[in-house]
This record gives C-alpha cells, structure tokens and sequence, in this order.
C-alpha cells in the first residue's frame, strides 16, 4: 500500500511539474512571485486567464497544517473527505506533511489542491504558492481565532516573560506565526528582547512538540497556540497543570482553509461548496440519531463548529503587519 501511494504521489508531482505555470506576462503582482498575477488587488493569486492552464483533476490532494502528528489528522479529517467526495464527485486523498516548508513546496509543484495553512504560513503559502484561501474555523456564535501564550512549568524559576532571559525559549518553527513571529516581534517591541542576545532560541517542530516539551520539563519556556493546547489537555495529552501561561497575547487568525489558485473555476466552486455545506453531525443509523463527525470530535474541543468565509487581505492583515516588523520577506526560495 506504502508503495502504490509513493507512486501515486510520484506520478501526481510529475504530472504538477509539467502543469506548472509559465512566468506570468507583466501584471499587477505585488508581493506575489513573478508567476502569479492580481488584477483586482485581492492580494491573492489570480485564475490564470488562459483556460487551457486550468487544472482539473481526476483525484484531489489534501493536507492539513503539521501542527500536531499527521497520523492523529487523517481520521480527524475522514469524515470531512468523504463529504468533499460527495460534492466534487472525484476522489480525495489525505496527504500527511511533516513541515510548513513542506506544504508550501507541494503546492507550488502542483502535488497539493486543497489545504489549511496554519496562520504563519498562509502569507508564505499565498505569496509562493499560490494559494488562495476562503475559509477559517469558527465557534457556532462565529467566533475564531487563538492566542500565542508563552508557557513554563511549575517550579521552573520562570514567572513572568523577563525571567527568560538567559535561559532558553523554544519555538516551533520559522514560518509559525505563535510559535515564532508573534513572539519575536511582542518580545523585542514590549520587553527589549532578541533571541541569540537575550535568550536562546530552539526550535521543536511542531506546536505539540513545544507543549509537550515543557509538560516534561525538556523545555523551561516554549511558545504556541493555545487552540492545540486546548485540544491536547482535552485529549488529555497533557494536564493543565502541568503548563503555566506567563503571557497570552492578541487573537489571531487560525489556520486559513483554501485552494490552489488554477483549479477549474466549477472545481474551486465545487471545494467552496463543500466547505459550507458540510454538517458538523452526521447520521447514526443504528441509533437512528445523529452523533458528532470526526471533525466535530476533534476540533468542538477548541470550540469550533463551523466554516465561515474569510479573505486573506482583511484577515491576515495583523499577520502581514507582524511580518512586516519582523522583516519577513515572502520572496520564494
């Protein structure tokens, strides 16, 4: 089974390389790489005007953000992709990726179609990939959102954020917005702090590794999304007890749910629909009632129960602006 996958995804990648776009002619790109165009300024990558560049594939590739092991997320998303079968009428298939580098690649290769990118690396994801996001979780009152808290533990000798300083911070990794821009730019405009100055800096992965890390006492201090340590307290991973917040911030956006910019318009209104329309309970015959998706399992414990339509120029505008203090440049490498 391993094998025909990995000859799966080999074929899908060659396929996606020969599907690649020229560089697109001169047009309005702004900080879009140079194969990409924005006539109407929605910061997003357009629909390739030529209709012959126009992908519609007969089996779609979806991921997810490597927040958290990607093994637990392909029965958390099962339910969802089955939906997402109904509605497109095409085969879905959960693709597990290990790093936010590694998700932005497969897009841009043309290996990935439909993806939620986690609040850091959608500016990356858009720019780069081209991406175009449309939806975000929310609460059923149409709340969305988390925090970045700082964490220790109990005894660690750390009460407050200046109590770091000397010791080491763990972020989780270059791209996460929580787990190292936010906290880059709040520590150095709020406390005079610089990491490789002040601190020092390690980075653990993931945001389950970071919080993990300081539940064990592997970590004096890590930063991270308190959406994931809801979920994993939860789950019970860890106890709550076992972290202690000495900062929260502002909320943020969460992961950004979108498509790759040249899909088939009647595809990109077929993933659309299926986002909107998906019912968060699903039928138990057996019982005869209803009883919660695997998707509702999983993400009622950060009390999400619903897609809600966003864009990227409204709401990753405190994203953009924390990039922006952080000279973060989306230039692709």
């Amino acid at each position: 089974m391993k094998s025909l996958f990995k000859k799966f995804i080999l074929s899908t990648s060659l396929l996606g390389l020969l599907a690649l776009p020229a560089l697109a002619a001169e047009c309005p790109r702004g900080d879009l790489d140079e194969r990409y165009c924005d006539v109407n300024g929605d910061l997003v990558a357009d629909t390739p005007t030529d209709s012959s560049k126009w992908v519609d594939p007969d089996t779609l590739i979806f991921a997810y953000t490597p927040v958290e092991d990607p093994a637990v997320y392909r029965g958390v998303w099962a339910d969802f992709l089955v939906h997402m079968e109904n509605v497109t009428g095409k085969k879905v298939v959960f693709f597990p990726v290990q790093s936010n580098a590694a998700q932005i690649e497969a897009m841009r290769s043309g290996r990935l179609h439909i993806a939620g990118f986690n609040t850091g690396s959608n500016p990356l994801a858009v720019n780069c990939a081209g991406f175009v996001s449309f939806s975000i979780m929310a609460s059923l009152t149409g709340h969305f959102g988390y925090e970045m808290e700082i964490l220790t533990y109990p005894g660690s000798g750390i009460s407050k954020v200046e109590d770091i300083r000397g010791k080491t911070l763990a972020f989780t990794s270059p791209t996460s917005n929580s787990g190292k821009k936010a906290p880059s730019a709040i520590l150095k405009s709020k406390f005079d702090m610089i990491a490789g100055r002040d601190f020092e800096a390690v980075y653990s992965g993931k945001h389950d590794n970071s919080i993990l890390g300081v539940a064990n006492k592997d970590y004096v201090a890590a930063s991270i999304a308190n959406s994931v340590k809801s979920r994993m307290i939860k789950r019970g991973v860890i106890k709550a007890e076992d972290v202690i917040t000495i900062y929260k911030s502002q909320t943020f956006p969460t992961t950004g749910f979108g498509y790759a910019h040249n899909l088939s318009p009647a595809l990109k209104a077929k993933i659309q629909e299926t986002f909107f329309s998906f019912q968060w309970d699903k039928p138990d015959w057996s019982q005869k009632k209803l009883v919660p998706t695997s998707l509702k399992v999983e993400f009622s414990k950060s009390k999400e129960g619903q897609f809600i339509p966003i864009t990227y120029k409204t709401h990753w505008a405190v994203i953009r602006t924390i990039d922006k203090a952080n000279g973060v440049s989306y230039a692709c490498k």
